[in-house]
C-alpha cells in the first residue's frame, strides 16, 4: 500500500531515469489518486500502447531495484494480464492496451485529458467514466468501493458510460454491459448510489438486445 507522496516519489525517480519522453495511461487506483478521489492504492496500474515503451519502462524499474512478480498469484490464468514488478512497498501492473476483459479503447485514450509530467515520464490519466466501466468488470469488494467513490466525487456522464459499454462489446468484451448493469443495480438497490432510471433501463435494453442477437447467431 502506498500513499500519494510515495507514489509521486516513485514516479519522479522513474521519470528521471528515462532517457527520453515516454507516455503511459494511468488506470485503477493510480488514476484515482492522481484525480484526488482516493489517498492510497495497493498497486500502480499503467496501460501502454507501444511494446518498446513498456520494455523501456520495465528496464528502468529494474535498474531502480524492482523485482519480477508472479502474475498468476493475482490474476490466475486470465487473458490480457499485465507484466508485474514489485518495487519497495508496491506493485507495478503494466498492461498492453487490454486490461483483462476490457480494451483501453481509442475513445478512452481520447478522454484521458488530465496529464502529469514527471521529467521524461508523461502520465495521461483515465477519465472517471472509463475507470468506472473497468472497475465494474471485477468482483473485488475494493473495486465496488472505488465505484462508489468515483460516482460520489466525480461528474459522471451516464451517456459516456453507456456508449463505452457498447464499444467494449464491439471490441470483444461480451460481458461489459452485463457486468456494468449488475454492479450498478447492486449498489443502487442498497441505496448506496443513485442512477437515473432511464440509464438503468437503457443498459438492460442493450443487454437484452445482446442476448437476442447472440441467440440468432447460434441458430
Amino acid at each position: 500500500m502506498i500513499d500519494i507522496q510515495q507514489q509521486e516519489a516513485k514516479l519522479i525517480a522513474i521519470g528521471n531515469m528515462l532517457s527520453k519522453k515516454l507516455s503511459v495511461y494511468a488506470i485503477g487506483g493510480t488514476a484515482l489518486m492522481l484525480r484526488g478521489i482516493k489517498n492510497s492504492t495497493l498497486d500502480i496500474d499503467f496501460v501502454f500502447d507501444k511494446k518498446r515503451d513498456r520494455d523501456e519502462f520495465i528496464n528502468v524499474l529494474k535498474k531502480l531495484g524492482a523485482k519480477d512478480s508472479d502474475t498468476t498469484i493475482i490474476y490466475g490464468l486470465k487473458n490480457n494480464t499485465p507484466l508485474m514488478l514489485e518495487f519497495d512497498n508496491c506493485r507495478f501492473d503494466m498492461f498492453m492496451n487490454k486490461v483483462i476483459t476490457s480494451t483501453f479503447s481509442d475513445a478512452m485514450k481520447e478522454r484521458a485529458k488530465q496529464i502529469h509530467e514527471f521529467s521524461n515520464l508523461i502520465i495521461k490519466v483515465a477519465d472517471p467514466n472509463d475507470i468506472l466501466i473497468m472497475k465494474s468488470a471485477t468482483s473485488r469488494e475494493k473495486d465496488l468501493e472505488d465505484m462508489i467513490a468515483i460516482i460520489n466525487k466525480s461528474h459522471i456522464d451516464w451517456n459516456i458510460i453507456v456508449e463505452e459499454a457498447k464499444e467494449q462489446i464491439r471490441l470483444g468484451n461480451e460481458t461489459a454491459i452485463m457486468n456494468l448493469g449488475e454492479k450498478l443495480e447492486k449498489l443502487s438497490n442498497k441505496k448506496i448510489i443513485s442512477i437515473p432510471k432511464e440509464i438503468s433501463n437503457k443498459i438492460w435494453k442493450l443487454f437484452s438486445k445482446q442476448v437476442k442477437d447472440k441467440a440468432k447467431k447460434n441458430k
